[in-house]
């Protein structure tokens, strides 16, 4: 008999269904990782005792990558980061550094996503016309739109129109209306990926679109592999005729790629109509699901020109493991004369596996050009070395500084590594507030009116050094005040932190947060 099921609702049972399987899966291969840890450190122990030469050769390679780190080019924090352990842990520490920095799949990875890039700018449509535009209203702003261009294959758009979301549970409702009127084709990229309302309801709705010859491509990072989906997830979707990619699978075998992994949140449809922001597919983004009281994220709709970045950054990330490059031919539309002008939009994306941290750049432009105000939404707060001096100098130099974190933290380790800046930054006058109702996930920054930024890219090293992101800046368009008013709206529902709130903390929590700074780079 056949199931009378939609499809959403045959997934989430099966998920449902299967968790003890999920988490049997993932014990193995945990225990697969600390097996082999215990392999290395066991064989340390022997060759060390056992082999003067050994030693003294890993010696030598610990002061030789200690000489390389400190005249490498790269974040101070980092550089310190690394050699603690090589310092503390003579052989172990070298061996562990050499074993990340000489890893072959990141470079072979980073090699494909190089071509993928070049490949990229044989579509993308000049826009010098617009960046001189850019840079004679504002020659700052012209000056970040060229930076994104040359190091980020990222023009500027102005036949752009842009809707703010301040929470995703609006945006939600106009992704559903949206993927309904696809009639080319729908890519999805998200970083997780969850049972329930928000995923059943995509999912009956990409069927539908499938079966009407819409193309559906459907990618996630391999980490929800570990926690929310069943190994045979994406076999389930190509059999309803919907393409799908899992970006960097965890296997058995350890590789230190598994610590780049694909934060970013895209949807297209159609090169029409693009939305990103902090939304992933799990209902507690929507507020469906209460895990850590009200969730507080925010995203974007795009339509317009601007829509055509989104999608060159999607097939990037999908073709990565192509041999061939693929052609944007079919998916690059012509420029649709009935989207008006509001202002300028600048899609980015960040690969972590090259020289630039286009994330950590976008956001200190924004700090350093600010002459009235920067506020800022994020749900952690692990800044390094230039954000912090970035931050407290604008702060010094009479600018309004204010950070909104979250009050309910999801993840406690990072919310006493967070607190650790709170005095810092407070004793330079900027201002830390902390949403009561519950965990804020929105990535957003705004600036004087003019400036804003929202997207998938966090006030951490995970998301400034590790992560694959996205983001969209935008200037002097009408959703910049829709932002700022967002921010005022959530500030209503805030506690304002104080230098003295530190000290009233456990002296356990203060003290592993501190332990937690050592390392925080490399986590």
């Amino acid at each position: 008999m056949k199931s009378t099921m939609s499809m959403g609702e045959r997934v989430n049972s099966t998920i449902r269904g299967i968790k003890t399987v999920i988490y049997g899966r993932t014990a193995m291969i945990l225990l697969g990782f600390l097996a082999q840890l215990v392999l290395l450190c066991v064989g340390y122990i022997l060759l060390r005792n056992y082999s003067y030469l050994f030693y003294a050769f890993f010696l030598t390679v610990s002061a030789v990558a200690v000489v390389y780190i400190f005249n490498a080019p790269g974040n101070p924090d980092l550089k310190l980061a690394w050699m603690l352990p090589i310092a503390i842990f003579p052989v172990f520490g070298a061996i562990f550094y050499v074993t990340i920095v000489s890893q072959p799949g990141t470079k072979v990875l980073y090699a494909r996503l190089t071509q993928q890039a070049e490949n990229t700018r044989k579509y993308v449509r000049p826009r010098e016309a617009t960046r001189e535009k850019l840079r004679t209203e504002s020659p700052h702003m012209g000056q970040l739109a060229h930076y994104l261009e040359k190091c980020d294959c990222s023009p500027v758009y102005d036949c752009t129109q842009v809707k703010y979301y301040p929470l995703g549970d609006s945006q939600f409702v106009d992704m559903a209306e949206e993927l309904k009127k696809a009639e080319k084709f729908i890519f999805i990229e998200f970083f997780i990926v969850s049972s329930g309302k928000m995923l059943g309801e995509i999912l009956d709705i990409l069927k539908e679109r499938a079966k009407q010859g819409v193309e559906v491509r459907f990618m996630f990072d391999g980490t929800n592999m570990l926690w929310n989906l069943p190994g045979f997830f994406p076999d389930m979707l190509e059999e309803e005729g919907i393409r799908c990619k899992v970006f960097a699978p965890i296997k058995l075998i350890f590789s230190p790629h598994y610590n780049n992994r694909d934060h970013r949140k895209i949807l297209v449809i159609d090169g029409k109509v693009a939305f990103t922001g902090g939304i992933n597919l799990a209902d507690e983004y929507i507020n469906q699901k209460n895990r850590f009281g009200h969730w507080k994220d925010a995203g974007a709709m795009v339509k317009g020109d601007a829509v055509e970045r989104f999608t060159y950054m999607f097939l990037e990330m999908w073709n990565e493991s192509q041999r061939l490059p693929e052609t944007y031919e079919k998916y690059r539309l012509p420029q649709d004369a009935s989207v008006s002008s509001d202002g300028y939009a600048i899609p980015y994306s960040v690969c972590p596996l090259g020289p630039e941290r286009v994330g950590e750049m976008v956001y200190l432009d924004i700090i350093n050009t600010a002459h009235t105000y920067v506020h800022i939404m994020t749900p952690y707060l692990i800044p390094d070395d230039r954000l912090i001096m970035a931050l407290t100098y604008a702060a010094k130099r009479g600018v309004e500084v204010i950070i909104i974190m979250p009050h309910v933290p999801d993840k406690k380790y990072a919310f006493m590594l967070a607190r650790t800046y709170y005095n810092q930054l407070l004793e330079a006058g900027v201002r830390i507030y902390e949403y009561e109702p519950g965990f804020v996930h929105a990535k957003v920054f705004v600036s004087d009116d003019v400036k804003a930024v929202v997207g998938t890219v966090n006030l951490d090293y995970r998301s400034l050094y590790h992560h694959f992101e996205c983001g969209l800046v935008l200037y002097r368009n009408s959703q910049v005040a829709v932002m700022e008013r967002d921010i005022q709206d959530t500030l209503k529902k805030c506690i304002e932190m104080k230098v003295e709130d530190y000290k009233k903390l456990k002296l356990a929590d203060r003290a592993l947060g501190r332990i937690m700074r050592i390392v925080a780079p490399l986590m």
